[in-house]
């Protein structure tokens, strides 16, 4: 089968990377106060710009920054949104098992939309030192603003501008239409929204919470699909637009369980991405039956756990593929990590050396499987 020369691609990645050691001393430095936001900046750059050329020398079609810009996946970009501030919290959202991310979250003060904002600029040095290589730029999904300030904040009360719910969907779909505008306008054709509400809505025991709550969230799905599908109409047609689902990524460990189905028919039948970039590394993540919604979309599997250093058996991993194959045709599936390496500063628990073998790994049994 030959390869793929459009994203996503057989051996792909999320995104985010563990931070070299150096990287992460000179960001708490900066935490301290002890240097200024061009001495990071400065360092920052410098490891970008050996983190791609370790990717292009591992044959990754695509590059990331890494995310090391980033404290959070998500909510360093949402919070630089118009009308959107971050605001200290005194436990985080969702309860990780074992450990706990610092605690932040996030408020509607005023109408959402997209300014000047940070992560354009983010990307055009990523563009800068990418010597020609495609470029793929990770962001937070559509959902997940709603998500952080109005589903899992049980105290939510909106803003006068928000009374109206659907104004609310409206404006965040428009933000992130200007976003896909302004990211293409400065070169990305890769672009992927990072999603955990999808993972979360999978979890059983966290839909009776959120039902017992007063919340429905089969027609909160169904919004969500909508406001994504309203975003993407922006997108060119040289663009391509993935989303990834995650059920949480800090330090290795995690916070929801479940497989697809819950979601599947309202997500995978009805959502108009590129592709779906989906864990599979354990039993957590369910079976591939819920695959059977899928339409047109590439299936990007998630078999190569990014949360612990031991590798898979080459084996096993073929041989989950030829599962997935046989719900989804063969062309329509790629190989991935299951999540990044990195989703918060902190990053997971292994050794950068360990890292690149899980990617050598993912790239040689992509080659076997497809060629």
């Amino acid at each position: 089968m030959a390869k793929r020369n459009t994203a996503p691609f057989r051996a792909d990645i999320v995104g985010s990377f563990l931070r070299p050691a150096e990287l992460k001393r000179v960001r708490e430095a900066y935490g301290r106060g002890e240097i200024g936001p061009e001495q990071l900046k400065e360092a920052e750059d410098g490891a970008i710009r050996a983190l791609v050329e370790q990717e292009k020398k591992a044959g990754l079609q695509a590059v990331t920054d890494g995310e090391f810009r980033r404290r959070y996946w998500h909510l360093d970009f949402l919070a630089a949104l118009k009308g959107v501030n971050e605001v200290k919290a005194e436990h985080w959202s969702v309860a990780f098992k074992e450990r706990q991310p610092k605690a932040a979250t996030l408020e509607i003060v005023g109408k959402v939309d997209f300014g000047d904002h940070p992560f354009v600029g983010h990307f055009e040095y990523l563009r800068s030192v990418a010597g020609g290589t495609l470029c793929k730029m990770t962001i937070p999904s559509p959902s997940m603003l709603h998500l952080i300030c109005c589903v899992r904040a049980e105290n939510y009360r909106p803003i006068p501008e928000y009374e109206d719910p659907r104004k609310l969907y409206r404006d965040i779909a428009g933000a992130y239409q200007k976003a896909i505008r302004a990211f293409y306008d400065a070169g990305c054709r890769y672009l992927q929204f990072d999603d955990t509400s999808w993972g979360e809505f999978c979890d059983l025991q966290k839909r009776r919470a959120y039902a017992e709550r007063g919340l429905n969230l089969d027609e909160i799905e169904k919004e969500y699909v909508a406001m994504i599908n309203l975003a993407l109409e922006a997108k060119p047609k040289d663009m391509v637009i993935t989303m990834h689902i995650c059920r949480g990524n800090f330090r290795s460990t995690w916070f929801s369980s479940g497989g697809y189905e819950a979601v599947a028919e309202i997500l995978f039948g009805n959502c108009h991405v590129d592709g779906f970039f989906l864990e599979y590394d354990s039993d957590r993540a369910g079976g591939f039956e819920p695959l059977r919604h899928i339409r047109n979309q590439q299936v990007v599997l998630g078999l190569i756990t990014s949360k612990f250093p031991q590798l898979e058996k080459e084996e096993f991993v073929r041989k989950r593929i030829e599962e997935a194959a046989g719900y989804v045709p063969l062309e329509q599936l790629c190989l991935s990590p299951q999540c990044g390496f990195s989703s918060t500063e902190e990053g997971n628990i292994m050794t950068e050396q360990q890292q690149w073998d899980k990617i050598r790994l993912l790239q040689k049994i992509a080659e076997d499987v497809w060629g």
